[in-house]
């Protein structure tokens, strides 16, 4: 069975490749600038081309503070690509699994979201990726949104990484500590994607739609960090004495993010059976992978 991959360079992409081979499936990568989604000519012409069983959308515009003065690029990215691919995907009958984001809700609701909830959100980024499944649902009704948050692992950038570089070179780090949510590893979101794919093909009473999936339990990005940088000194020198709570007014950026965007994932572990790994334990694994790269070098 063919899986294609678009944004296999990404964190995300990466494991993909790694895992589906796995899992005995065989991935098709693609990405810029052999594939541009925004390019629905190019999109049918790879699809028709290579006529995948599953279609993986796992690319995206993801600089959530550069969207606000790149408008256009984020939107075309995250918006009119996906509206392509559930498009072709329609007229080759392919199933489409498209990403998207904690950030399509504004924070406000306190408690952990489930996927009826409301959407409303606060950055160019977030409503980019909004409108990006409004654009998918109609168009293709064998569509799996997986909507995820927090990302991190051994592939790209990611604040896991960032942290582990800051950690080694200052003594203090200030983190905000009043922004909630859910890390999420990129290895268990590729396990969970290839675990759905699996269901699919083995059973013909598939719940389509939108689902969410993150790591168990919720902590801050203060929270995060400390847990990040008690991991790494099993294995690293950290120069980090203090991990400074800090506000989101004492940060600002160009694009505001919700203060509270924890998922509750209770719908995929019903309808497709999905474990889900508290994250501490899956930051671990990767704490360990990424510490064992950096004394191999």
């Amino acid at each position: 069975m063919k899986i294609l991959v678009i944004g296999s360079k990404g964190q995300l992409g990466d494991e993909l490749l790694i895992q589906g081979n796995n899992f005995g499936y065989e991935i098709l990568p693609a990405d810029l600038p052999d594939l541009d989604i925004t390019d629905k000519t190019q999109v049918k012409h790879r699809l028709e081309k290579s006529r995948p069983s599953f279609v993986v959308n796992a690319a995206a515009y993801t600089n959530v503070d550069k969207a606000e003065t790149e408008q256009n690029l984020a939107f075309a990215v995250n918006r009119d690509g996906p509206a392509n691919l559930a498009e072709i995907c329609a007229e080759f009958e392919i199933p489409l699994i498209h990403i998207s984001t904690d950030f399509v809700f504004d924070g406000k609701k306190g408690s952990p979201y489930i996927e009826s909830d409301s959407v409303s959100p606060l950055s160019i980024y977030g409503k980019s990726k909004q409108e990006g499944e409004n654009e998918v649902r109609p168009r293709l009704k064998k569509h799996i949104i997986l909507r995820t948050a927090w990302l991190y692992g051994i592939h790209g950038q990611n604040f896991v990484k960032t942290m582990l570089r800051l950690g080694k070179e200052k003594q203090v780090i200030n983190v905000i500590a009043d922004q909630f949510g859910s890390p999420t590893s990129a290895a268990d979101l590729t396990a969970t994607i290839l675990n759905i794919i699996s269901r699919i093909k083995y059973s013909s009473d598939i719940m389509w739609g939108t689902y969410h999936y993150c790591g168990e339990g919720i902590t801050t990005w203060h929270g995060f960090t400390e847990e990040i940088l008690s991991l790494a000194r099993q294995y690293i020198s950290i120069k980090t004495i203090t991990v400074k709570p800090i506000s989101t007014a004492e940060y600002p950026t160009k694009a505001i993010r919700p203060g509270f965007s924890a998922l509750d994932c209770g719908l995929i572990k019903k309808n497709f059976g999905i474990n889900i790994k508290p994250w501490q334990d899956s930051l671990k694994t990767v704490i360990r992978q990424l510490c064992q790269k950096e004394t191999e070098k």
